[in-house]
């Protein structure tokens, strides 16, 4: 009697595991290809654009201050010398706060224009999974190995559900941000 009981729970447990749906998804290539997100990169690199005009107006200033103190170093006197080595001492100094500031300053905007674009690829996937009856659904880009005979891949279900045209891949985007480097490029 022990014996059936034990066979009838391993049963029950097999049936149970295999009733299980298990799901898939590539979830940064969601989010990459999230129209929300061209908005994010532009804005992004925009931001990174004014303060590399920034810090290049910097460098100027430090260079040609510098250049000038170079050439007249022996004329001056004693005093002169150290109020310019100072103003150079202090320059550099704005110049590292301000690298340092401004780097904090895109991370946090990037954080803050990418945080809403997550949640909705997050709630619409969530959307697509409990719609499909999953029970997991593991990100594609962390898994070591995946039977595709025992998952499902929900990526173009969510691609769709996000309004992600069909035709755009990672490898069109990663082709339509090259074209834009290369025009931003040409054009300076």
């Amino acid at each position: 009697m022990k014996k059936i009981l034990l066979i009838v729970a391993v049963s029950l447990i097999g049936f149970s595991a295999s009733a299980q749906k298990f799901a898939h998804v590539n979830f940064q290539e969601l989010v990459q290809l999230m129209p929300e997100s061209d908005q994010a990169r532009s804005t992004i690199q925009e931001s990174q654009k004014a303060a590399q005009e920034s810090y290049q107006e910097m460098m100027n200033e430090f260079q040609d201050k510098y250049a000038k103190y170079q050439q007249n170093v022996n004329s001056y006197t004693p005093a002169t010398r150290k109020t310019k080595e100072d103003e150079l001492t202090q320059l550099q100094q704005r110049i590292q706060e301000f690298s340092t500031s401004v780097e904090a300053e895109l991370q946090e905007q990037q954080q803050k224009l990418m945080e809403p674009i997550y949640k909705k690829a997050q709630e619409k996937m969530n959307e697509v999974a409990k719609a499909g009856g999953y029970i997991y659904v593991f990100d594609r880009n962390s898994l070591l190995y995946v039977d595709e005979t025992q998952s499902t891949d929900i990526t173009p279900e969510c691609r769709k559900a996000l309004g992600i045209p069909a035709e755009r891949t990672l490898e069109s985007l990663q082709a339509e941000l090259a074209a834009k480097a290369a025009a931003a490029a040409n054009a300076q």
